[in-house]
């Protein structure tokens, strides 16, 4: 499969927003969003809303800073439309455990299994498997310094969501998101 402009999709991968430091003990999964990670989060949506690249599917860590990423930047694509209101349609929402401390590998077998109508795929995940991802779709134009915090990179496969692999999905835009 090829893409034409009807056809044209965009993966968007979005590194969680700065969170706080771990404390003592507790698990890292629970770390939450510094006061600066929610900012940068809002303005990472509300640049996707800007840039028409609202998602179908979101694909989420289950780790508490990723989901405090996701709902920050639902927030931020809300209202950015003259009208009001919600900037676009709801997406299916996806808490993956396997998106947690996940390999690139396996970021892509997530992604692989998106329904195959979906123009618009986020994926909010950590490093280094979110940036290893991104260099694997994408090794010409990979920055070598990986995705920092609030980092968007998107991606326009030119293959089935299913076909995914190494080399199959362009960079069209990077952008750090700061409020």
């Amino acid at each position: 499969m090829t893409d034409t402009g009807e056809e044209r999709r965009a993966l968007v991968l979005l590194r969680h927003a700065k969170a706080e430091p771990p404390h003592g003990d507790g698990p890292d999964v629970d770390r939450p969003l510094a006061a600066r990670g929610r900012v940068d989060a809002t303005a990472a949506g509300a640049w996707l809303a800007r840039h028409e690249l609202l998602p179908d599917v979101v694909l989420c860590s289950v780790a508490l800073r990723t989901r405090q990423t996701w709902h920050q930047v639902e927030t931020g694509m809300t209202g950015v439309r003259a009208e009001g209101g919600t900037a676009g349609p709801t997406p299916v929402v996806r808490y993956e455990k396997d998106a947690y401390e996940a390999h690139p590998e396996d970021l892509l077998e997530l992604v692989r299994r998106v329904d195959p109508c979906a123009r618009t795929v986020l994926l909010v995940a950590h490093n280094p498997g979110i940036s290893l991802l991104s260099a694997l779709l994408a090794p010409q134009r990979a920055d070598p310094d990986g995705l920092r915090t609030s980092d968007i990179v998107v991606h326009h496969p030119t293959v089935a969501w299913s076909e995914l692999g190494r080399a199959t999905a362009p960079i069209d835009v990077r952008h750090t998101a700061r409020g």
